[in-house]
């Protein structure tokens, strides 16, 4: 064991924990999508009740993202993560063994908790062990599994789901799970912070409901309206709870959410830019596989493969955008990725339903490749100011905010797609109305996306970012004397 450490540096050892946990978590999302109509099947129930498999796992998503940095820093990184990715993968277990759906979904409800965990504690351990000039290289690593995950998630359900059990979907959590956390038992060092403070227990209670009741009336907007006395009564609730704890954190001492870090320009504009780049990101990959298997006609197997050229681009462009960052800086990066991404995504407003799945599959990798380069941008900048002490709760504020920011893009959109597939339906065929409903959700994607370069180029500063950044060559004065 001595040996491998005196072999590999530290940072790494953290990186690979973290892939691991972070590629189980995200990839299990994707793979449960595939999954619903048969679980409907297996269940003999609703639509409507299958959907609390998905909304209970990102309500308890909602409640624990935001104490995770809080516990990490309090009871300790390692122990934090280990039991998170334990809870995880045994909650996986008894997922597959669900006799029931009120069982499957309270084991859904464990798993949400070690999920939300997982990404805030394992992200705060990755900017520890990366020192500022490093971190275009660490985000470089977090980047794989967050593309990755998604593109193999469905070709993996698919598979599953038309040759095996069920069951499977959940299983084929455990491998990783058990080898992530004896890998991360045996390698990982302990991290405590030790002015950590107090448990926040009104920032706990306030950011839990709010965020719950936000993402519950993003959640079902689009399917029962947004004037539905549930939707409203949950949402408005969820920004009520939202603007008291924003009042709260600002004069507790030790917040559990410190809303200071805002102050810090960096910070504050990247998740800006972030938001509007991962709302519409999140959003056109929830649609697209729907046009695909729907009016297209695709299997889920070849949804799965159309978009996962996507997730190559992400891979071999990060390589190159972490190698620019140091001396090209964060806000050429990111809107030169944001506008390579706007461009790819623009003529997915026109496909049609003869459109080659080879012409899809070429735009989704130039998407790709944008968004490389604005998320390897995002990630390592975003840090740039951020203290030690601090890296815990900054992550907390990152992933629930990259949270609500998908959640909020998958629900507008979806909604736009509902209201003009609905508007075209009585003149058209259902396929040609189910296309109009998507170009005109793309076109708002596209533009969101293009909005988000915009924000980047005029307010991500690269002298705000200058810790991660190698100082460029000054170059050298020419002398006017003779």
């Amino acid at each position: 064991m001595k040996a491998l450490q005196d072999k590999f540096e530290y940072k790494w050892i953290v990186a690979v924990t973290f892939v691991l946990g972070l590629f189980l978590e995200i990839m299990d999302t994707t793979i449960m999508n595939v999954a619903i109509p048969t679980l409907e099947e297996e269940f003999q129930t609703s639509a409507a009740s299958m959907e609390w498999v998905v909304i209970g796992y990102l309500l308890a998503l909602a409640v624990w993202i935001p104490a995770s940095g809080w516990i990490g820093d309090k009871v300790g990184t390692k122990k934090t993560f280990l039991f998170a990715l334990f809870l995880f993968t045994a909650a996986s277990a008894l997922c597959g063994q669900s006799t029931s759906l009120g069982q499957l979904i309270v084991f859904r409800l464990l798993q949400g908790v070690g999920g939300g965990m997982l990404v805030p504690v394992g992200t705060a351990m990755l900017y520890r062990s990366f020192p500022p000039a490093e971190r275009a290289r660490a985000s470089t690593i977090l980047i794989v599994p967050t593309v990755v995950a998604p593109a193999l998630g469905p070709i993996i359900g698919g598979a599953i789901v038309d040759n095996l059990s069920w069951r499977w979907i959940f299983y084929v959590n455990l491998p990783i799970g058990v080898i992530g956390f004896i890998f991360g038992a045996i390698f990982l060092k302990e991290h405590k912070e030790p002015q950590a403070g107090k448990f926040d227990v009104p920032g706990f209670v306030l950011s839990g409901l709010g965020l719950s009741g936000i993402l519950y009336a993003l959640s079902q907007g689009p399917t029962y309206g947004w004037f539905s006395t549930s939707v409203l009564i949950t949402g408005l609730g969820g920004l009520a709870l939202f603007a008291l704890l924003v009042k709260v954190e600002l004069t507790v001492k030790e917040p559990m959410l410190a809303l200071r870090l805002y102050k810090d320009r960096i910070f504050r504009n990247a998740n800006i830019t972030n938001t509007m780049a991962y709302g519409s990101f999140a959003a056109f990959l929830f649609l697209l596989p729907q046009m695909l298997q729907g009016p297209l006609g695709a299997t889920a197997l070849e949804s799965g493969l159309t978009t996962l050229p996507q997730a190559c681009g992400v891979i071999l462009m990060s390589q190159v955008a972490g190698r620019f960052y140091h001396t090209v800086g964060p806000r050429r990066l990111v809107t030169f990725g944001l506008v390579v991404a706007t461009l790819a995504s623009l003529p997915f407003a026109f496909l049609d339903l003869d459109t080659s799945m080879w012409t899809i599959r070429v735009l989704m990798f130039i998407r790709g490749c944008g968004a490389a380069f604005s998320f390897v941008g995002l990630q390592a900048s975003t840090y740039s100011n951020i203290e030690a002490r601090d890296t815990g709760r900054a992550s907390s504020i990152f992933s629930a905010q990259r949270q609500t920011s998908a959640a909020l893009g998958v629900a507008i959109f979806a909604t736009v797609f509902v209201s003009r597939f609905n508007h075209a339906l009585p003149d058209n065929s259902a396929p040609v109305a189910a296309m109009s409903g998507y170009h005109a959700a793309f076109l708002g994607s596209v533009i969101v996306t293009a909005l988000g370069a915009l924000y980047a180029y005029f307010n991500i500063h690269d002298e705000d970012a200058a810790p991660t950044m190698r100082p460029r060559p000054k170059k050298p004065k020419v002398s006017s004397t003779p």
